[in-house]
């Protein structure tokens, strides 16, 4: 591993670089393609692109950093660096890059090449967590469904079968990445930082029985919105889901790590679970809320500010930095923020949907464009503490 380049040193380091710069670029394109009034998008319309993009590109992205980054510390096996590293990261990048290069290939093609990598990279962990008899077999699975989906939005977009499965099955499955994976980081980095400042009060505990129901009403309400869509059955599951994700977050006791930007960020990010949970339910419901308010806070919400949380954090830990936020990563948390308000905003308030979408859209840009000037440089070079990793 010490003969690679840098940025081939840990699945971290290409993927994270590579999410965050397809986060602006992916969100400048679709941008451009609404004021241009682009039909398509290689083999895609833009919103079918720009919802895949979002999800399977951008997340899927930095879901397969972090998958490969978390696996050798879970398993104590070494990690997948050098040429094998590259070609998992060439193959995500040539799923992004394909529709341009090949505008007429056909749809099937491109979930051969995007979907399959997923299943890849699912069948990579499980390899590896089994043969180390680990207990995290769940993540690789849930990986492998993320591919099944990315295959099904394709399948959507050609005409198949209902064009929104697809990518509801895929932000279901996300969500319940964040919930599964977010509940063991929060309560964890929140209850080292209470210790080491000497926070007086109960400490926030590892997931027990009640996280556990919590995920599993959450998956169900998940599964029923997937299959059934925003009726009455599946708006109440998903009301009883947001409430209990509530319950659960205010058991972390986040509003005490106020004076740690780079801590109650989790916070801030596992908030929108409950929140785009709630706005579901209250569409299905019958008031006057576009579903896409919902989605979004789940998505720019949740996922995109759990992402900027962990990519900050995991990058300063990895390559031998305090784990400090400065200036530039504080500020790129609060753009996001912003990000994900006014992009709620411009569901509920159609009259303001245009100038409220470019308000969110250049914050968006804003967030990452930031993260990718502040955590580039650290990415590409040498460990700061000269040793390897």
């Amino acid at each position: 591993m010490e003969a690679s380049p840098p940025i081939l040193r840990g699945g971290f380091r290409p993927f994270f670089l590579g999410a965050g710069i397809w986060a602006i670029l992916a969100i400048a394109i679709w941008l451009w393609a609404l004021e241009a009034g682009t039909m398509r998008i290689g083999a895609l319309d833009p919103l079918s692109w720009h919802r895949h993009e979002m999800l399977f590109g951008f997340v899927g992205g930095a879901i397969a950093g972090f998958s490969l980054t978390a696996v050798p510390n879970w398993t104590g096996r070494l990690p997948i660096a050098g040429a094998p590293l590259a070609g998992i990261a060439l193959w995500w990048l040539t799923a992004r890059l394909l529709p341009f290069a090949f505008p007429n290939l056909p749809l099937m093609a491109l979930a051969a090449v995007d979907g399959g990598f997923y299943v890849g990279l699912a069948l990579l962990i499980l390899r590896e967590i089994v043969q180390a008899k680990n207990r995290n077999v769940p993540v690789a699975i849930v990986i492998g469904l993320l591919g099944v989906a990315n295959i099904l939005d394709y399948a959507g977009a050609a005409g198949a079968i209902d064009p929104d499965l697809g990518i509801h099955a895929g932000i279901g499955i996300a969500v319940v990445l964040v919930s599964l994976i977010g509940g063991r980081i929060v309560p964890s980095f929140t209850r080292n930082w209470m210790q080491r400042e000497q926070v007086s009060g109960t400490m926030p505990t590892q997931a027990g029985r009640f996280d556990l129901a919590v995920i599993a009403v959450t998956t169900v309400a998940l599964i029923a919105w997937i299959v059934f869509g925003l009726a009455e059955y599946p708006a109440v599951l998903l009301l009883a889901a947001g409430l209990l994700q509530l319950v659960r977050l205010a058991r972390w006791s986040g509003w005490r790590t106020a004076r740690s930007p780079i801590v109650v960020v989790l916070h801030l990010a596992y908030v929108w679970i409950p929140v785009g949970l709630l706005l579901l339910a209250a569409t299905g419901f019958g008031y006057p809320i576009a579903p896409s308010a919902g989605i979004h806070a789940l998505t720019v919400g949740a996922m995109a500010s759990m992402i900027l949380a962990v990519m900050t954090r995991a990058t300063l830990g990895h390559t031998g930095r305090a784990l400090h936020a400065d200036l530039a990563t504080r500020a790129c948390y609060a753009a996001i923020q912003l990000a994900v308000i006014a992009r709620v905003l411009a569901s509920v308030m159609s009259e303001f949907y245009q100038p409220l979408l470019h308000v969110a859209g250049a914050f968006w840009i804003a967030a990452f464009g930031l993260f990718v000037f502040a955590y580039a440089p650290k990415l590409l070079s040498e460990r700061s503490d000269a040793a390897s990793k």
